[in-house]
C-alpha cells in the first residue's frame, strides 16, 4: 500500500461494505495495519453481520445498525484493548462483514449415474439435478469452520462441498425409498422437502441454513429412455386393428396423390390387400369372430378290484375288459362326476358295454 493510501485510510471514520456481487459471502474490511480510528462509525446493513476479530480472537458480533466505535459501545473489545480509562487512540482489529442474504440458484447434480432397483424395471441407472439456496445463519461459526482468514469468501469456494453432501444424501434416500421411476416426477416436491429436512442439520454445522432444495429433473440414460419411449408408444397405439386401418388409409391417400409413381402403385396394391385380409380376419361380415368351444374330455372310470381301486380307464378300455369278462355288470365303478360307487350296469354310457355278451361260459372242447 502506498503512502497516499495509508494517509487516506487514517482519516476514514466510516466502516461499511456495499456488495455489488451476487456470490460474496464474507468480506474483510481492509485497513492499513488493521488500525481503526477511535470513534469511527460502523454501518451494518439489514442483510449483514459484522464480526470484530482482535489479535485472532473474536471480540464481538454486531447485527444491523449504526455503531459508534467507543469504549462504552464495545465492552468486549474494550476489555481486550485495556481501555479502562477511555484512552482515545486508534486500535487494531479486523472487521469481517458476513452477507446474511439468501444465496439462490446454487446448482447440484450427479456426476455419475446412480444405481438403484426399480420395482417395475429392475436395476436402473439414473441422473438427477436441481438447485438449492442457503444463507449464513451463524456468522461466528461460519468464519471459524469455513472462512478462516480469507479476505473474500464466495459461494464457489464451498459449493463443491455442499453439492457432494447433497448428492450423497440424495443417493441414500432415493435408493431406499422404493419409488418407481415412473412415479418420480409426481414426487419431486415431496422429495425436495424431505431432503431439505434431512440435510439441514448438517448445513447448520457450518453455520449455514439450507432454506430450500429443489429436484428439477431425474432422467434415465439415453438408451434406456429410448426403450421406454418405444414402450410408451406401443401403449399409446391403443387398438391395433384401428391403428392398422388408419395407417392403411393414410398410405392409400398418399399413393393416390402420386399416381405417376410406380412405387405408389405397389404401395397402394400391397396396402389394399393387407387391409382387405386384416378386415376379413378381424371383422368378417360385420360379426365378431367366435372361438370354438373347448374339446370335451373323454370319460374315464375307476373300477373296484376287491378292496382297492384301479384305473382310471377309458370307455373303450372298459369295453375290452367287459369282452374278456374282467368286469361284469355288477362291477363297481366311479368317476369324478359321480357321488359314490355304482354298479357298471347302472351308469349311463356303460350299460351298453354288456349287451350281446353271453352270461354263460363257452363249451369245453375235449378234443
Amino acid at each position: 500500500m502506498g503512502l497516499f493510501s495509508r494517509l487516506f485510510n487514517e482519516f476514514i471514520d466510516v466502516i461499511e461494505w456495499t456488495d455489488d456481487s451476487s456470490d460474496t459471502m464474507v468480506y474483510r474490511f481492509e485497513r492499513y495495519g488493521n488500525e481503526i480510528k477511535y470513534g469511527a462509525k460502523l454501518i451494518v446493513r439489514e442483510t449483514q453481520f459484522a464480526v470484530f476479530v482482535n489479535e485472532g480472537e473474536v471480540a464481538d458480533v454486531l447485527g444491523p445498525g449504526t455503531y459508534q466505535l467507543e469504549t462504552r459501545n464495545l465492552p468486549i473489545l474494550t476489555t481486550l484493548q485495556n481501555w479502562h480509562h477511555g484512552f482515545e487512540s486508534p486500535f487494531k482489529a479486523e472487521v469481517y462483514f458476513c452477507n446474511a442474504k439468501r444465496f439462490t440458484d446454487l446448482k447440484w447434480g450427479t456426476k455419475h449415474p446412480l444405481m438403484l432397483r426399480d420395482p417395475e424395471f429392475g436395476g436402473l441407472r439414473l441422473r438427477a439435478f436441481g438447485n438449492y439456496s442457503i444463507r449464513v445463519l451463524d456468522p461466528l461459526k461460519f468464519i471459524r469452520e469455513i472462512v478462516g482468514t480469507e479476505g473474500v469468501f464466495t459461494t464457489d469456494e464451498i459449493s463443491n462441498q455442499l453439492r457432494n453432501l447433497i448428492i450423497s444424501r440424495f443417493s441414500t434416500i432415493v435408493g431406499g425409498a422404493g419409488i418407481p421411476i415412473l412415479d418420480m416426477a409426481a414426487n419431486y416436491d415431496q422429495l425436495g422437502e424431505f431432503l431439505t429436512r434431512r440435510i439441514a442439520p448438517e448445513f447448520s454445522e457450518y453455520g449455514l441454513e439450507l432454506t430450500k432444495l429443489l429436484v428439477e429433473n431425474i432422467s434415465l440414460p439415453p438408451s434406456v429412455a429410448e426403450a421406454l419411449d418405444k414402450r410408451t408408444s406401443m401403449g399409446m397405439t391403443g387398438n391395433l386393428d384401428r391403428y392398422l386401418q388408419y395407417q392403411t388409409g393414410t398410405a392409400m391417400e398418399q399413393a393416390a396423390q402420386n399416381p405417376g409413381g410406380g412405387a405408389s402403385e405397389g404401395i397402394g396394391m400391397g396396402v389394399g390387400l393387407a387391409m382387405a385380409n386384416r378386415m376379413n380376419e378381424s371383422v368378417g361380415n360385420g360379426k365378431p369372430a367366435i372361438a370354438p368351444p373347448p374339446v370335451p374330455q373323454a370319460l374315464e372310470f375307476h373300477i373296484a378290484d376287491g378292496d382297492a381301486a384301479s384305473g382310471p380307464f377309458s370307455v373303450s378300455e372298459l369295453k375290452q375288459r367287459a369282452a374278456k369278462g374282467a368286469i361284469t355288470p355288477a362291477t363297481l365303478v366311479w368317476s369324478p362326476s359321480m357321488v359314490d360307487w355304482q354298479a357298471a350296469s347302472t351308469v349311463p354310457g356303460l350299460a351298453d358295454l354288456f349287451k350281446g355278451l353271453s352270461s354263460s361260459p363257452p363249451p369245453i372242447n375235449r378234443a
